[in-house]
């Protein structure tokens, strides 16, 4: 429901009347029932969740946090948190139709919600009408793969970051943070070594600016060219010795025991994870040396490693098999679903799905960067019917 709160106007205008707009909050979101996992407030701050190595890039810290989370989540999630599941949320999905009286239902799905729509049309490919994915995951793999892929996908969108901030018209703001685009990168690993070793004080009381706090500041900002100019401000003002540094509650401030237990439960819920900490160790070495950006925290232990229940099912398998009404829709750089996880998306749906790929960044497409030429094929597809002949593309 948050979701559609955010887009709603903009939503409501582009189908002029077609549809009765409705939303449903997941098991353990917003009005639905909740899950806790008992966790202390400093294993609830993002950059803890996130599983950033330290700065010598060991992860024995990540993996006793990883433990605690486990163990929390099963002492005091019970039967609530084992039924938060992608197989569950589909079927409540066709619970919500059933109660709202419809034959079929038409969808758009974001991000971990593509895979969400995905299953729900291979399940029930009778009940969809016209049928969204923006920003899709790769449906042959599952969320441990989801979050490795975000290394390379930072890389990729941190190109535009780097023209943004290298702007001349970035001097008037004072924001500009090099000479030249290529400056920005070497830049940034410097800073953020340099906080590894000296964390700087903030406005937020006993929170101190480190290394993986500022990495986390980047990647938070990647997800929208508006966002840019909030780690722009940070690395400026780092750039300041004597400054105090201001950061963004999103880094500074935990987060609710009850989101972090609905995150954790579909996640570790869905696919069995490597149990192994060497397995994790080797992966987190070898994402440092590849995808400095993100210091190996992609591929670095969550709580999954450790959880105490197997998945009651196996994930479903996305195929060609189905009806032709689903339209995909991505950025081509994308730093948390990369344009090669959507490209399996495609290939796995086969002629039951068109493409229309935006020359954009940042993560969600639809009524989010303002492309106006994705923006009308998507409404155009929802309001009419009718999609792309074949695969298209639209520039940024």
């Amino acid at each position: 429901m948050q979701q559609l709160s955010q887009v709603g106007t903009a939503l409501r205008k582009e189908m002029a009347g077609a549809y009765d707009i409705v939303s449903l909050d997941p098991r353990g979101v917003g009005g639905s029932t909740k899950a806790s996992c008992g966790l202390a407030e400093a294993d609830r701050h993002l950059v803890s969740l996130k599983a950033w190595p330290e700065p010598d890039g060991q992860i024995d810290e990540n993996i006793a946090r990883a433990k605690r989370i486990a163990a929390g989540c099963d002492r005091n999630g019970g039967a609530v948190l084992r039924s938060f599941s992608t197989a569950n949320e589909v079927r409540d999905i066709d619970r919500f139709r059933q109660a709202l009286g419809e034959v079929k239902l038409s969808a758009w799905g974001v991000s971990y919600g593509t895979y969400v729509g995905a299953v729900y049309a291979q399940k029930y490919p009778q009940r969809t009408d016209r049928w969204v994915l923006d920003s899709s995951v790769d449906p042959t793999r599952g969320h441990r793969e989801w979050l490795a892929n975000m290394a390379a996908g930072a890389d990729d969108r941190f190109a535009d970051f780097a023209a943004w901030a290298a702007d001349p018209s970035r001097d008037s703001e004072g924001l500009r943070l090099g000479r030249e685009a290529e400056d920005i990168r070497p830049s940034f690993l410097a800073m953020a070594a340099t906080l590894d070793r000296h964390p700087r004080k903030t406005t937020a009381e006993g929170v101190l600016l480190t290394g993986n706090m500022m990495r986390q500041a980047l990647l938070n900002s990647l997800y929208s060219d508006a966002s840019f100019a909030r780690v722009a401000k940070i690395m400026r003002s780092v750039q300041q010795p004597d400054s105090l540094l201001s950061l963004p509650a999103e880094l500074t401030q935990a987060l609710p025991d009850h989101d972090v237990a609905a995150m954790a439960g579909v996640i570790c819920n869905d696919a069995r994870w490597p149990h192994s900490p060497a397995t994790y160790r080797r992966a987190v070495a070898d994402d440092r040396i590849r995808h400095p950006l993100t210091a190996g925290m992609p591929r670095n232990a969550l709580g999954c490693a450790f959880w105490k229940h197997a998945p009651e099912a196996k994930p479903t398998r996305i195929t060609a098999d189905g009806l032709s009404n689903i339209l995909m829709i991505q950025n081509l750089r994308d730093p948390s679903t990369p344009y090669f996880g959507a490209l399996q998306m495609r290939k796995a749906l086969g002629k039951r799905a068109r493409l229309v790929t935006v020359g954009s960044g940042g993560h969600g497409v639809y009524l989010s960067n303002g492309n106006a030429c994705g923006d009308h094929k998507v409404t155009t597809f929802l309001r009419k019917g009718s999609r792309p002949k074949k695969d298209a593309y639209c520039a940024g």
